[in-house]
């Protein structure tokens, strides 16, 4: 049941990677770009307040205790994604939402989103995310509250 959970958590870390990080990294660019102070922009502090949530989600997941399919189910979306870009950029790029009948705020997200797989940032992301699956405790359930007090009580002698 806990990685089920696990699955469940890993559409909303990617979903969050890839629509929140997007969206936010491309209002930041546009904030640089036109010289614009975060304190005087309410654009500006959502963007800085999703990118913090998303580090936040990011962080929790890839050092808590949670089923390693948290972080597989994201780091396999982007390195995946990165791939296609690497062998076909155009083809990658036809992945982005984009078209008249795409909301405008999803469109600034696919914007983001290419720049972020244009820059490498996926991939890194998608390396870091991919690291706590190899490790064999995070497979491994939680030990029950019974089994301590016997190994415990065994340790003792009784």
């Amino acid at each position: 049941m806990r990685h089920f959970f696990g699955l469940l958590l890993g559409v909303v870390v990617g979903a969050a990677l890839l629509l929140g990080g997007g969206w936010a990294s491309q209002e930041a660019v546009r904030g640089a770009a036109q010289s614009i102070d975060p304190a005087k922009d309410t654009r500006m502090l959502i963007a800085l307040g999703v990118m913090a949530v998303v580090g936040l989600l990011l962080g929790l997941v890839l050092v808590g205790r949670v089923s390693p399919l948290a972080t597989f189910v994201p780091s396999m979306a982007l390195l995946a994604w990165t791939v296609v870009y690497v062998l076909d950029v155009s083809r990658a790029a036809s992945l982005v939402p984009t078209g008249p009948s795409v909301q405008a705020e999803l469109l600034q997200a696919g914007r983001g989103m290419l720049t972020l797989l244009s820059t490498g940032v996926y991939g890194l992301l998608g390396v870091a995310l991919f690291l706590p699956v190899l490790m064999p405790s995070r497979w491994a359930g939680r030990e029950r509250e019974e089994e301590q007090e016997e190994e415990y009580e065994e340790s003792l002698g009784f």
